[in-house]
């Protein structure tokens, strides 16, 4: 099964950047979409932005739209998040996640172990 790694994560200011990192190891990795999704303490995990492995379309949140970016190194089996312009409501755990057919929940079924994003006021 194929096993995903983040980083990138870590402590920053409001106003600050960060890029977070998902690298994909496995027999073969060729997946339908690749994505990133948040978990803060006491909220449910949600959508931050998705991209399709093949043609690139991507996917945002309304609530990181114009501040994130999502994109992908298909020669490196890395997928990326640009965070810019950080509020301290992003504070959270970040996941990337895996999708071998389609956009929905359900599909993405190979996750990473998340990495920690803390934004300070």
């Amino acid at each position: 099964q194929v096993q995903l790694v983040e980083s990138g994560g870590g402590l920053v200011q409001a106003g600050g950047s960060l890029r977070l990192s998902c690298a994909a190891s496995g027999r073969t990795f060729s997946p339908y979409a690749m994505g990133w999704f948040r978990q803060a303490p006491g909220k449910e995990r949600e959508f931050v932005a998705i991209i399709r492995w093949i043609s690139g379309y991507t996917y945002y949140a309304d609530f990181v739209k114009g501040r994130f970016t999502i994109s992908r190194d298909n020669a490196k089996n890395t997928v990326y998040l640009q965070m810019n312009s950080l509020k301290p409501e992003d504070t959270a755990v970040y996941y990337c996640a895996a999708s071998r057919s389609g956009l929905n929940n359900k599909d993405f079924n190979s996750w990473g172990q998340g990495t920690q994003v803390t934004v300070s006021s």
